[in-house]
């Protein structure tokens, strides 16, 4: 839906379910419940989380085009993708798989421009479109620097082919799409540095030569085009973990001409440690719940220092929690955007009222916004509500939020 300009919808990740059968009878099971709930009359955006699986049905015509009638009569359009998880993403295990097949393969470029083919067709005539998809690959899968640039070499090849696919696709239908990366944490791309690093290190310095020889372009050209095709996916949950501040982390985006594509509105559980034993033994208590065994729930730890540290998931938090010189833990776990409180444990909503803010203030930063909680099935019990109303509370938070501004 469209709101003060921007497109905002809910990503459809949310919903169980890798094949195309699955995936379209979630939408249309959800899609006119959630407009229903909001009282929205106007046309509905949706946000599409495409599996491979998924991606090699849809591109048949005759598919597509089932699809495309089915969204016309709901009066709804597709403008983003979420291609970040390639295959299974709910009722299994995840945890770092979610990362594989990464930006080294093959698959992951075939799957992605399969993808974006797709968008194209449903995009409507004026608008750009986005795909977010994984910050590269999962950094502990490299054993040392000598293998991550190995892997970045061949992860940067993969992306130009995207780039040059992409600008195929302007120059035939004149609509602009970008693959949107999104830095978490543990992906090789954790922060706004080193996404920059990804462009200062590897996109423009390979890139520029790259696509000038296969465009035929200059090297200016060669770099408008790469920042025009690959953006960010700004996760509010994600850079809430690493704490950075959105307005500086966009600032730094600006000064380097890179483009945010999509912001993901999304909040991660945030608690404070506790002094006494006692205390943290009910922390414990608290947090258990939230230890499952679907998704990685990496753990940011700052120190009174101010520094940060980092576990891998929330087991190996807990582990350390009696004797930890840590004073605050923010958790990564897509928790519902419009609680702020689960009883003792917060969240990180505040950031993104921040974020909505800046966007607010400065229109251009993008234009895509969607939220992204996916754990409903993971979620302790009394934190579940109704899968349709949820996602419409949800939506109807954010829209609150724009309303009184």
């Amino acid at each position: 839906m469209e709101i003060k300009g921007f497109q905002l919808s809910y990503c459809s990740n949310i919903h169980p379910g890798e094949t195309w059968e699955a995936t379209f009878e979630n939408l249309k099971n959800y899609i006119p419940e959630v407009k229903e709930r909001l009282r929205h009359t106007d046309a509905f955006g949706i946000g599409l989380r495409l599996s491979h699986e998924a991606s090699i049905v849809l591109e048949h015509p005759e598919k597509l085009q089932e699809f495309q009638t089915w969204l016309e009569k709901e009066n709804a359009y597709v403008f983003t993708l979420n291609c970040f998880p390639y295959g299974d993403f709910h009722r299994t295990t995840v945890k770092d798989q979610v990362h594989y097949p990464d930006w080294t393969t093959i698959d992951r470029r075939d799957y992605t421009i399969r993808s974006f083919r797709i968008l194209s067709e449903l995009l409507p005539e004026g608008m750009d479109g986005g795909i977010s998809t994984s910050p590269i690959s999962y950094r502990h899968w490299f054993k040392n620097e000598s293998d991550l640039k190995a892997g970045m070499e061949v992860a940067t090849k993969h992306l130009l082919e995207v780039v040059a696919e992409l600008a195929e696709i302007k120059k035939k239908t004149g609509k602009s799409l970008h693959l949107d990366i999104e830095p978490e944490p543990d992906g090789i791309l954790e922060n706004s540095d080193e996404t920059l690093w990804l462009f200062s290190d590897w996109l423009l310095p390979l890139g520029k030569p790259w696509l000038s020889e296969h465009l035929g372009i200059s090297l200016e050209e060669a770099e408008v085009l790469l920042k025009e095709h690959i953006q960010v996916c700004y996760d509010v949950c994600h850079f809430a973990l690493v704490h950075e501040k959105p307005a500086d982390t966009f600032a730094k985006f600006e000064r380097a001409g890179l483009k945010i594509g999509k912001i993901q509105i999304s909040a991660a559980l945030k608690v404070m440690i506790p002094e006494m034993p006692e205390a943290r033994d009910l922390l414990k208590v608290n947090l258990l719940p939230f230890e499952e065994s679907t998704y990685l729930h990496q753990v940011v730890a700052k120190g009174s220092d101010g520094r940060l540290n980092s576990y891998t998931d929330l087991p190996d938090a807990l582990k350390v929690l009696d004797s930890t010189d840590d004073k605050e833990w923010r958790i990564h776990f897509h928790v519902p955007v419009f609680l702020d409180n689960y009883g003792s444990l917060a969240s990180t909503q505040d950031q993104i009222s921040i974020v909505l803010n800046e966007i607010l203030k400065n229109p251009s930063l993008t234009n895509h916004l969607e939220v992204e909680t996916y754990t409903w099935d993971v979620l302790p019990k009394e934190a579940r509500l109704p899968l349709g109303e949820s996602i419409a509370r949800e939506l109807d938070w954010v829209i609150r939020k724009f309303e009184v501004k």
